[in-house]
């Protein structure tokens, strides 16, 4: 059997950032340190920083007056970092840089008096995020059904940005019913999506065209693994999305003689390692990488831990 390997796969530049973000305070401030909703969405990294010393909550709340606190790479609402400055929380934000860059993008929108749309998923904490940062009412849309059920006139001034880990496919067709119902309509096409999902989703669509099977490593809560998954069912394939090795069924290989393997953004590569072992476990496996994109973005890390890595009493600023 033979397993080929997508480029790009797995850790993006703004998991990296955020994850060496949760590290880097561990080692400068010392255990514990407070992360506001999984820093990632894959529960093996959760439970790796949590053997460091990390403590995930969902609530600031839970948060002790004082305590070092980080801000996950989906972003949060404006009233979340209030309540933070409030209480003197020390922050770090891990939100990724491109995160931060729609929202920056919606609240110009809204400064110039449109009517702000998103596209993105309900539930998300990336769309909770972004929507309780642009300071004025947000309309959500996920279909061009959603489009049409807009209570919105035909000639409203209108804006759209979209959550980073969509689709671009699905994302034009949206795109699409906007531009077909509304006559005054601003928006970046797909590229709020981010490089790193469209890089994927791309090596996805190649691997798709040689590969019998499609194994996605990533959580079940992660947004950009999903959406591969759903790429290779699209392209005719039987596509699982599977969080390690121990969740691999011998029995979607039957007849299969290629395996088409990738990884969510948030996924780290012992776990694709892990995979991979698993399917040896089943057979003789060679393993050969498709040709892709090579990714070499990095993305700046908070000043507060810029200096070499030691331990220090002056806690991070609040922001």
């Amino acid at each position: 059997m033979r397993v080929l390997m997508a480029q790009p796969r797995g850790f993006c530049a703004g998991v990296v950032r955020a994850i060496e973000i949760v590290e880097r305070s561990l080692e400068k401030f010392g255990a514990p340190v407070y992360v506001r909703h999984e820093i990632v969405h894959n529960r093996h990294v959760v439970e790796r920083l949590e053997r460091m010393g990390a403590v995930f909550v969902e609530e600031l709340q839970e948060i002790p007056d004082g305590a070092v606190t980080i801000f996950s790479a989906h972003g949060v609402a404006q009233s979340i970092i209030d309540e933070a400055k409030s209480r003197g929380l020390p922050v770090l934000d891990a939100t990724c840089p491109l995160v931060s860059k729609v929202h920056a993008q919606g609240k110009r929108y809204v400064s110039r008096g449109r009517v702000l749309i998103l596209i993105g998923h309900a539930g998300h904490p990336e769309v909770e995020g972004t929507m309780g940062q642009v300071g004025a009412p947000v309309h959500l849309v996920s279909t061009a059904e959603d489009v049409a059920r807009l209570d919105l006139a035909d000639d409203t001034p209108l804006a759209y940005v979209t959550q980073t880990t969509l689709s671009v496919d699905d994302t034009r067709g949206v795109i699409a019913a906007l531009e077909a119902r509304f006559s005054d309509l601003e928006g970046p096409d797909v590229s709020d999506i981010c490089y790193a999902t469209q890089h994927r989703q791309s090596a996805v669509r190649d691997l798709c065209k040689v590969a019998d099977l499609l194994l996605v490593v990533g959580s079940r809560n992660s947004s950009n693994s999903n959406r591969l998954r759903e790429i290779g069912l699209e392209q005719g394939i039987p596509s699982y999305l599977i969080a390690d090795g121990s969740e691999l069924d011998p029995a979607w290989l039957n007849g299969v003689q290629t395996v088409g393997l990738t990884a969510g953004a948030s996924a780290p590569e012992d776990l694709v390692l892990d995979v991979i072992e698993a399917l040896r476990r089943n057979g003789q496996v060679e393993v050969q990488q498709m040709d892709g994109v090579r990714e070499d973005i990095e993305f700046r890390l908070p000043a507060e831990l810029r200096t070499p890595s030691q331990r220090e009493t002056v806690a991070p600023s609040v922001r």
